[in-house]
């Protein structure tokens, strides 16, 4: 037990402690996807078959859209669509730096360079229509709009920017599944499916696209380039394939998609404690955690909000030190997380584009801090979390203003 200045503090940490540890997500696993895996096994064909074919259309249905195509990641979903759309050497594409460092490396995938955007604000830390527009090129072809936090950006600016650009729009909705208008927004978008997610297959993604052929031919990609896979030519009982086009390993088996199938039917369920919680939080950082910035609290308040609620982020107040903080709602068997280092501030990237600067990005990326959202999460598990909250940021604050009046 990390030890404190004030009894009263190290008193309530100490019985915190004592709980569960609460986990910023958890995956919602049981019987049903225990059930839906034997069945899988007890069939014996546990290769890409009829239930990744039936995940495809459910998703597509529950989404809106006319098909799907299943693969092993978003991240392959990401460059397959990016290859189906003939991205390559000399194309730019626009990608947020407040996102997983797979967006951009699926650019890189295909030959193309990433040019980094700024978030509009702290409060709305979604990619800013300004910079991007600032930032493009004779060279740009497309924008990757990535739906932060399950947040579905603006859609009808967005496609007013890209058509005034002729510009392609590819959704990251890696957070987004089962929100409203998600995946509706670009020519093509791609969903995930890991375990942090708001439906899980342990690893997996989805891919829709306005475009049936562009669709088709990333059904195709994601299998070697085969004019068949194994289980149609099970099927129809034909030994023969043809090899038509560069394609990939991309493929999701029928053990995911079994246990996908069984997520999905609880998603908007799910989405929906989620949205309750996300709600309770924001009354109870109010109220209990001042200088504490919820992100997107405003939003949220509007009637036309679209939004899965897949993270719980929240902004330090400035001087605070998160590691600090980190550490001491660890002790209280609180689990945090960072959502997410910048991009173009990762070793990789920051050797690539040593001159990009993002202000508003980097002040975000260096303050937020991800705080438990799932389902399994009842009003009591928010309650606990601001408290603590609430109390680190007031210890840690307080011995940040000692250091300073020594230092004076």
């Amino acid at each position: 037990m990390i030890e404190h200045r004030r009894p009263g503090v190290t008193l309530v940490m100490e019985h915190i402690a004592k709980m569960e540890m609460l986990l910023v997500s958890e995956p919602m696993l049981g019987s049903a996807e225990k059930a839906a895996l034997s069945e899988v096994i007890e069939g014996g064909w546990i290769t890409m078959g009829e239930r990744v074919r039936a995940l495809e259309t459910a998703f597509a249905e529950r989404h809106g859209v006319e098909d799907a195509v299943a693969v092993s990641s978003c991240t392959a979903a990401l460059h397959l669509i990016l290859h189906a759309l003939g991205l390559g050497p000399g194309d730019e594409v626009l990608v947020p730096s407040l996102t997983f460092v797979a967006t951009a490396n699926s650019v890189l995938y295909v030959g193309a360079q990433p040019v980094f955007v700024e978030i509009e604000a702290t409060d709305w830390p979604i990619m800013s229509l300004a910079d991007a527009a600032a930032k493009c090129s004779p060279r740009t072809k497309a924008v990757i709009l990535m739906h932060y936090g399950g947040y579905v950006a603006n859609r009808e600016a967005w496609r007013e920017f890209a058509f005034a650009r002729n510009l392609l729009i590819i959704e990251d909705a890696a957070h987004a599944a089962g929100a409203d208008q998600a995946g509706s927004i670009g020519d093509a978008s791609a969903f995930s499916f890991y375990g942090n997610k708001n439906m899980t297959t342990a690893e997996g993604g989805m891919i829709v696209a306005k475009d049936r052929s562009l669709l088709e031919s990333m059904r195709q990609m994601r299998g070697h380039g085969l004019t068949s896979g194994t289980f149609q030519r099970f099927s129809s009982k034909s030994v023969g394939y043809d090899v038509t086009m560069l394609g990939y390993n991309y493929r999701m088996d029928e053990l995911r998609a079994a246990i996908g199938l069984v997520q999905l039917a609880n998603l908007d369920k799910w989405n929906d404690r989620r949205r309750q919680l996300t709600s309770r939080y924001m009354r109870t950082l109010a109220a209990r955690c001042e200088g504490v910035q919820a992100p997107f609290a405003e939003w949220l308040k509007t009637a036309n909000h679209m939004s899965s609620h897949h993270i719980m982020p929240v902004v330090l107040p400035k001087h605070v030190d998160r590691r600090r903080v980190i550490e001491l709602l660890k002790a209280g068997g609180i689990q945090t997380s960072v959502h997410y280092p910048a991009v173009h501030e990762l070793s990789y990237y920051r050797s690539r584009y040593p001159d990009v600067s993002l202000p508003v990005t980097e002040a975000y990326a260096g303050r937020v801090l991800t705080l438990p959202l799932h389902p399994k999460m009842d009003d009591q598990d928010v309650k606990r979390v601001v408290a603590s909250l609430a109390t680190a940021v007031h210890e840690t604050r307080g011995a940040e203003a000692g250091k300073a009046v020594e230092a004076a």
